[in-house]
This record gives C-alpha cells, sequence and structure tokens, in this order.
C-alpha cells in the first residue's frame, strides 16, 4: 500500500456496499446492509493499521420484506437483542495468493461480533489506490472478501429436506467494496 497515506480514513457509505450471499436450496440468495459505518486507519508502517466497522443489522436486504422480518427475528439475526455487528482489525500482512494480480491483496485478521458471539475472521483484501475526489479531498478503494459460518455466530436454524439436505447452507460469502476518505480532507460524506 505504498501510495496510502498515513492516517485516519472514513468509510464513505453512499459509495461502499457490503454485501453476502448463501446458498437456498439449489441456488444463492445475496443480500446487503446499507446501514454502516466505518474507519481504516493507516499506520506509518501500512502493516501496522488498523480498521472497524459497525453495520445495523435492521438494515438488512435481501430484496423481500417478508424475507427480510424473518432473517431479522430470532431464528436468525436476533436484531431486537443484537442490532449491531461488529468488525475490528487486528493486523494486516501481505497475502501469499494472487501475487500477479493486477492490485496487491493483503489479508486484514480481524474480530468479527455477530449475536454477542465474536470470532476471529481474516477478508482477502485489494488496494485498489488512491487519488483526489472532485471535492477536494483524498480518496482510497479497497474490495475485501471473507467466508464465515453462520453456526460459529450460534445462527442454526434451517428446515431439514428430503436425505440428508437442508434448506439453507451454512457458508456465509461476504463482499465489501469500501471508498475511505482521509479525514484530514474537509470532504462531505454525502455525495
Amino acid at each position: 500500500m505504498p501510495d496510502l497515506e498515513a492516517g485516519r480514513w472514513t468509510v464513505d457509505p453512499v459509495h461502499s456496499e457490503i454485501t453476502f450471499s448463501v446458498r437456498h436450496l439449489m441456488t444463492t440468495v445475496r443480500g446487503s446492509f446499507p446501514d454502516f459505518e466505518g474507519e481504516v486507519v493507516i499506520g506509518e508502517d501500512p502493516f501496522d493499521s488498523t480498521a472497524r466497522a459497525e453495520i445495523r443489522m435492521g438494515s438488512i436486504d435481501t430484496r423481500s420484506a417478508e424475507r427480510d422480518e424473518h432473517v431479522r427475528s430470532a431464528d436468525f439475526l436476533d436484531v431486537r437483542r443484537h442490532p449491531v455487528m461488529s468488525f475490528a482489525g487486528t493486523g494486516v500482512e501481505r497475502a501469499k495468493i494472487g501475487r500477479r494480480a493486477r492490485t496487491p491483496r493483503y489479508h486484514l485478521h480481524g474480530d468479527l461480533t455477530i449475536r454477542n458471539v465474536t470470532r476471529p475472521v481474516r477478508l482477502l483484501t485489494e488496494f485498489h489506490g488512491v487519488g483526489p475526489d472532485p471535492w477536494g479531498g483524498v480518496r482510497a478503494g479497497f474490495t475485501a472478501t471473507a467466508s464465515i459460518s453462520r453456526r460459529d455466530f450460534g445462527i442454526e436454524f434451517n428446515i431439514p429436506l428430503q436425505g440428508d439436505r437442508v434448506m439453507l447452507g451454512d457458508e456465509i460469502a461476504i463482499a465489501l467494496e469500501i471508498q475511505a476518505v482521509l479525514a484530514a480532507a474537509d470532504v462531505p460524506l454525502d455525495r
């Protein structure tokens, strides 16, 4: 991350996205969490950087109001008792995979908390560069992906099907598209 200036970078939620996908029967259902905030603190040594995020779980959107209500219930996210999912980065290292990729790849290690259960996760992160924006600020772009087990967070609801099959998969694929603004730049985040 040689071009990334040390300092606090605030995630711009208008130009960022947190999505997920899960197996449902024979296909994949996708959704997003549009209500979130976060920041990346880049150290003088970029490998000393940290990140944090808070996602309001009630904002889940799978394009089905009925399904979203069920996912908000105690069967899944239990948003009444646990309204926020959080991530706290604990370290960065160069990824050993994708060495010939056009963009540098890193592993961002951190702790993910869902339903008051905290587990370590590792995000494969790509840094897409940094540059000025039209509003006088400086922005950086990142993509990150990870997979988690919903059972690891106490989310075990399922419906058995014929044989040993179940309606929902355990693995949740997470994808983030993050645009962050250098906090020193006095730039509104709602454009």
